[in-house]
């Protein structure tokens, strides 16, 4: 049984094989180059204190294969569901060769094991290859992200560390039963790549957030956390301030909850971007005036907003657990496998013929 499954599954086998030798071998010689960069960097920037500038260019540079390698590490999962588990058992039922098998020594119950057994096994390994090697490549673009791409941020934190094993197993066990429910390859595709890429999109908004309970702080206005502040040209207008989605002195957390509050403790403005918060300072004499310095502290005009009062709460997740995280979802896609595949046996039992 082990043999026939692995005539089946070789060809596939070896596709996948081959592609992540290929991006093996690109990452590891390109990966101590872009570590080297990056270290030479941070000695040159952290003498004269530029480092963010350092930060944005370096990222800037590397930008388009960081969002690649990204890119492969999501979409890896998703099809190994869509192409591996979803047609390994409609092609059977819908070729009728199912029956040649059971009606020899094997039972469906072993039949069952053996093929998610090796092809299962295979698919986890895969993905958790290219994860690990991506995240040792991407490390340095990693730390220099900026807030929306940085580690903890959904979109790259389920294409680093052990997540992807766990994606794969679901998604492989999910192509898996509904190919048993369906009876249809192209059908069973369809739904397998709908439910997954739903489930994908609502754990990270939904679940992943509260894994943990986040974190809530409020700090002093700075560079570190506002991105800009408006002052108008006309006398008598209001300044507006936007806030930045980051967490003063703890870099790469991810932002839940961004609001500007008052003086007062009342929210003035959640969130960033757009036109910025109204704030009630001065803007026709003082240090928030048209021509004075719109930002910085000490006498600027970032400075006057702070004796007003206005502060950032910010609600967050630190990036000291991203490992922890890795490991609780990874366990939750394991659970959901392991659920999948007791109801696929159960189906082959009872149900499928």
């Amino acid at each position: 049984m082990i043999w026939l499954t692995w005539r089946q599954f070789r060809g596939s086998a070896a596709m996948m094989a081959a592609a992540l030798g290929v991006l093996a071998v690109a990452l590891a010689v390109t990966g101590p180059g872009l570590a080297s960069t990056f270290s030479a960097g941070i000695a040159a920037c952290t003498a004269d204190n530029t480092c963010d500038n350092f930060y944005n260019r370096f990222f800037g540079e590397y930008q388009l294969p960081f969002m690649a390698m990204t890119l492969v590490v999501l979409l890896l999962p998703a099809l190994v569901g869509l192409f591996w588990g979803a047609p390994m058992i409609t092609r059977e039922l819908e070729a009728g060769t199912h029956l040649l098998v059971w009606n020899q020594s094997i039972t469906r119950g072993r039949w069952l094991a053996v093929k998610l057994g090796l092809t299962g096994l295979s698919a986890v390994a895969a993905a958790g290859l290219c994860g690990l090697i991506v995240t040792w490549w991407s490390g340095p673009l990693d730390e220099s992200a900026a807030e929306g791409m940085a580690l903890m941020a959904p979109l790259v934190f389920g294409a680093r560390g052990i997540a992807p094993m766990g994606y794969a197993a679901f998604a492989f066990v999910l192509g898996v039963v509904v190919g048993m429910l369906v009876r249809r390859t192209l059908p069973a595709m369809a739904l397998t790549l709908a439910v997954f890429a739903a489930i994908q999109l609502a754990l990270p908004t939904m679940v992943r957030p509260h894994l943990l309970a986040p974190v809530t702080a409020t700090f002093e206005l700075s560079m570190a956390n506002v991105d800009s502040i408006s002052i108008p040209r006309e006398g008598g207008a209001a300044p507006r301030l936007t806030l930045r989605d980051a967490v003063p002195g703890r870099a790469g957390s991810w932002v839940l909850t961004n609001e500007l509050l008052d003086s007062a403790g009342r929210v003035v403005s959640a969130g960033s971007g757009g036109s910025g918060a109204v704030i009630n300072v001065s803007s026709t004499s003082g240090p928030c005036a048209p021509g004075s310095a719109a930002a910085g502290g000490g006498d600027g005009c970032l400075g006057e907003v702070n004796r007003l009062g206005y502060r950032q709460q910010v609600t967050y997740q630190p990036l000291e657990r991203f490992w922890l995280f890795q490991w609780i979802e990874t366990g939750i896609y394991a659970l959901l496998a392991v659920g999948l595949t007791w109801l696929s046996f159960w189906w082959i039992r009872r149900r499928l013929s």
